[in-house]
């Protein structure tokens, strides 16, 4: 999902120009030279490095065959206590998957369930009921004769209001540890809100009434949680966005879009007080924040065309290990660029920042829903109606697993008060790891402005003074001199190997320093 608007212009330009470029910049995330850096003594020889594992050794994509004729735009997953896994699609219906766990793709049966609906963008399950956000509200559905087909339908709430625009979609999360459901509601087109709400994030209380939280929503691609709970959003390049990014929908906060600020005036927002100062156009989102209490810096921006341009489903890694090494990171789809990102959080003075990573590419379609699988899998989904993507087919249901194989990568990386540390997921070798000069680092942020979104702007490089190796090698302490607050910290280190040789499958990570730790 993407901010959808964006590809109007996008188109503009000439689709194939971009998937031309989509191609290289993705397919370049794990291309480190082919030679290790020239050591060689006298008299000794060249070290060669070691060959180029691939993302397919570690993580494998399954696609599922779906019922011949049948349209599967998937909008959302959601798990169930039987064992099913529910799909539902941007036509309003919604799919049950029998066997979807078993190594074969090809055993899984789908049965459809629910049709009538309006582009649901939200499931979750509770007491034998399916809630589904679609357009206008949060409903719930059942089978009460157990025939296999939902009978019952309900309205829970809709406490906003829809015009027939193309753009105001309703996205929905599972239940938070409270019982409420999430939503994230799209602009009318990318720059007004013109139907109640519209432009907001707020919550359905378990007794079915919309609490709205959190303005400055523009166009929402996916809403979740982090293991903590928190829940996050993603939002779209587009006016007073400037990148695609992650973004925390914290109660009374503003997330970055005055479009929706009229909406202070509804009762059902008074709670909230008076509207927020408007932000200044071509200004930067943090020097916007110390002028507005409110504005919530954007936690994670994903650089824009490196690591894809729309922003879709969110989900947290709560397996235990039964997904590979990241236990308790997110990871993040995109629709244009068809891939799954991964993304470290920490809380800096109260508010998360963190970096994100590239972390596998291929997929069928343009992903949008990713949930976790009861096995530890990641169901994911896609569709490419409207918006193109990297991935060819017009729609896709597919499951990634984990292979069992540790791929060695920057497992975290996190801000120091003089730099960052990396962790990885293995020991890394102390002679390529404790160079300097094996690691690059620059800086760039973005405008905040009206305007639709921004080029990368204030670029500078950072020098790395100190790379200080840990006894058990399996984190790397850097110095940094030329941290930028605000901007994003792109760092790239193919030449580190691990302790038994290995390359970094993706030696990128792109860190968003909103602020600087204190000492």
């Amino acid at each position: 999902m993407s901010g959808f608007s964006q590809w109007r212009a996008w188109a503009r330009g000439g689709m194939a120009a971009f998937l031309g470029m989509a191609v290289v910049t993705v397919a370049t995330w794990a291309q480190p030279p082919a030679v290790a850096p020239d050591d060689k003594k006298d008299n000794q020889p060249a070290k060669i490095a070691p060959p180029q594992e691939k993302e397919a050794d570690f993580y494998k994509i399954l696609s599922y065959t779906t019922p011949p004729g049948q349209v599967l735009e998937a909008g959302a997953f959601e798990t169930l206590p039987d064992g099913r896994v529910a799909v539902s699609t941007r036509r309003g219906e919604i799919w049950m998957i029998e066997n979807a766990y078993d190594p074969d793709p090809q055993k899984a049966k789908f049965t459809r369930f629910a049709h009538g609906l309006h582009e649901v963008l939200g499931l979750a399950w509770k007491d034998g009921w399916l809630y589904v956000t679609q357009r206008p509200d949060v409903s719930r559905i059942k089978d009460t004769n157990g025939d296999g087909k939902a009978d019952l339908f309900e309205v829970v709430d809709a406490g906003w209001d829809i015009n027939g625009d193309y753009h105001e979609y309703a996205l929905g999360s599972r239940f938070d540890k409270q019982g409420n459901i999430w939503v994230a509601l799209c602009l009318t087109g990318s720059f007004g809100s013109d139907s109640k709400f519209r432009g907001w994030g707020g919550k359905v209380t378990p007794e079915g009434k919309f609490v709205p939280t959190t303005s400055g929503v523009r166009s929402p691609g996916g809403v979740g949680f982090n293991k903590d709970g928190d829940v996050f959003y993603t939002d779209n390049q587009g006016p007073w966005n400037g990148t695609c990014g992650l973004k925390q929908m914290k109660e009374g906060g503003f997330v970055g879009h005055p479009g929706g600020f009229k909406w202070y005036e509804d009762p059902a927002a008074k709670h909230l007080g008076k509207k927020p100062v408007e932000p200044k156009s071509n200004s930067r989102m943090m020097t916007e924040y110390a002028r507005i209490p409110e504005l919530v810096p954007t936690a994670v921006m994903f650089p824009y065309g490196k690591m894809g341009q729309s922003a879709a489903g969110i989900e947290f890694d709560g397996t235990e290990g039964k997904f590979g090494p990241f236990h308790g990171q997110l990871f993040v789809g995109d629709q244009t660029a068809s891939t799954l990102m991964r993304v470290y959080l920490e809380k800096v003075n109260g508010y998360y920042q963190g970096a994100c990573f590239p972390f596998v590419e291929g997929f069928g379609s343009g992903v949008v829903p990713v949930r976790q699988g009861a096995d530890g899998s990641m169901l994911v989904g896609g569709t490419n109606r409207g918006w193109g993507s990297k991935g060819p087919k017009p729609f896709s249901v597919e499951r990634l697993v984990w292979t069992g194989k540790t791929p060695f990568e920057i497992h975290e990386m996190r801000a120091k008060p003089d730099g960052f540390e990396l962790t990885f997921t293995e020991p890394v070798d102390p002679e390529t790891a404790g160079k300097v000069e094996n690691y690059k680092l620059k800086t760039f942020t973005y405008i905040y402005r009206a305007d639709y979104g921004s080029p990368e702007v204030d670029q500078t490089t950072a020098t790395v003074k100190g790379a200080t190796v840990s006894a058990d090698g399996k984190s790397v302490r850097l110095v940094v001199d030329g941290l930028q607050v605000g901007h994003l910290h792109d760092l790239t280190c193919p030449e580190v190997l691990s302790k038994s040789g290995r390359k970094l499958l993706h030696p990128q990570a792109y860190y968003t320093l909103n602020f600087i730790p204190k000492p």
